[in-house]
């Protein structure tokens, strides 16, 4: 990856083929399409109940590396 590559943007058929792999995937697995978004709010609720966290900067991503698809969840210390 060049400097440049940095500045790039993904096209809309990137994303939109990126999307459907995405969507396609969950389907295979039987979760349903907006998963990530549902099990951050659920994590935002429970996470919010401790003064260390900065539950409101929470990130839930399902993420490909190495062939093989892991849930990836960052939660912030406040601070």
């Amino acid at each position: 990856m060049g400097l440049f590559d940095f500045f790039k943007r993904e096209s809309s058929s990137q994303v939109a083929k990126r999307r459907l792999k995405m969507v396609l995937e969950y389907e295979r697995k039987g979760l349903p399409p907006n998963f990530a978004d549902l099990l951050q709010i659920d994590l935002k609720g429970v996470f919010s109940k401790y003064s260390q966290f900065d539950a409101d900067n929470l990130e839930v991503e399902i993420r490909e590396e190495d062939g093989k698809e892991q849930l990836w969840i960052s939660i912030p210390f406040k601070g």
